[in-house]
């Protein structure tokens, strides 16, 4: 059997069967995983042949990226459309800490033929069979009422957030001019430890305070940017540049935060001045660096070290 064919097929399924329950289906093109938007909800799809359980990989980066959307769900699709276990992404990620996952954070979601999630501790179990077929939750106008934030934002702020708490945990002061946004549930002004951008010398103000994410060293009562970010997702490069900017008289690491290598290298080339100062990161490698700063930080707190 071509696992790789069968995956194909019950996702093209799911989807054909999407466009018939919930109209238009749109690929969520911003993050690297399956996830659509059908209708007004936002849906991870992941698919399992029939081995007599269902067996399904889920990094944690893609789910907390997903559950950061507006109406997000989860869809397990059982060996056959007709089985399709559809779940709000917040009640997943409830159960993530009782699901068994190897040290990249790839969980092992496991769904045996009654629908039942096998969770941690012998004979523990999770019954799923309010959630199977629930087209309805992601159709219905009462499940979607209000305006959804458009995917890109609600990346940009998962962006943001990571980043801050990267910079937290190295023990870096950190800011962000997005306050009110909300990153796990969380506004970005309680996870930064600024709530005022410092006033530097030798920048301009309006734009130093307006960088997306900037980490400074504190010593004594003055404040040295040590890196900055600016995350460019649908708004273009220039801007982000022209903000980072405001910190060429210093030292600073500066980084724009984008998937698009060749409209970044255009820029920097009408920029000579900045060319080499101005580093371009794929999304997904705050991902990853994200990941693993989180899972030292757990190990440092468990040991003790």
């Amino acid at each position: 059997m071509n696992q790789s064919k069968v995956a194909e097929g019950l996702l093209n399924d799911f989807l054909q069967h999407a466009r018939k329950v919930g109209g238009d289906v749109e690929p969520i093109k911003v993050l690297r995983s399956n996830t659509y938007r059908i209708g007004n909800a936002h849906v991870l799809a992941r698919v399992a042949a029939d081995t007599g359980k269902y067996f399904f990989g889920l990094n944690y980066i893609n789910a907390e990226e997903v559950a950061n959307l507006d109406n997000s769900f989860i869809a397990f699709v059982c060996g056959d459309v007709g089985s399709s276990v559809i779940m709000p992404m917040s009640e997943l990620m409830q159960l993530l800490p009782q699901i068994s996952h190897d040290r990249n954070g790839e969980f092992k979601i496991n769904i045996t033929k009654d629908f039942e999630l096998a969770l941690k501790g012998r004979g523990n179990r999770k019954h799923l069979a309010e959630f199977l077929n629930n087209w309805n939750s992601i159709t219905s106008p009462s499940a979607t009422a209000g305006e959804v934030t458009p995917a890109e934002q609600s990346f940009h702020t998962v962006l943001q957030g990571r980043l801050i708490e990267i910079g937290n945990d190295r023990g870096l002061q950190t800011y962000s001019p997005n306050r009110a946004k909300k990153f796990n549930n969380i506004p970005l002004s309680d996870l930064t430890s600024l709530d005022k951008c410092p006033d530097l010398q030798f920048a301009n103000y309006d734009s130093l305070r307006n960088i997306d994410v900037i980490w400074f060293r504190e010593t004594g009562k003055q404040f040295y940017p040590h890196s900055a970010f600016e995350v460019e997702l649908s708004t273009g490069i220039w801007s982000g540049v022209g903000r980072l900017a405001a910190l060429r008289e210093y030292s600073t690491r500066l980084f724009v935060v984008s998937n698009e290598g060749s409209k970044f290298e255009q820029v920097m080339q009408s920029q000579p001045e900045l060319h080499s100062r101005v580093q371009n990161v794929a999304t997904d490698h705050v991902g990853v660096l994200y990941s693993a700063e989180t899972r030292l930080r757990d190990l440092r707190r468990e040991i003790g070290i």
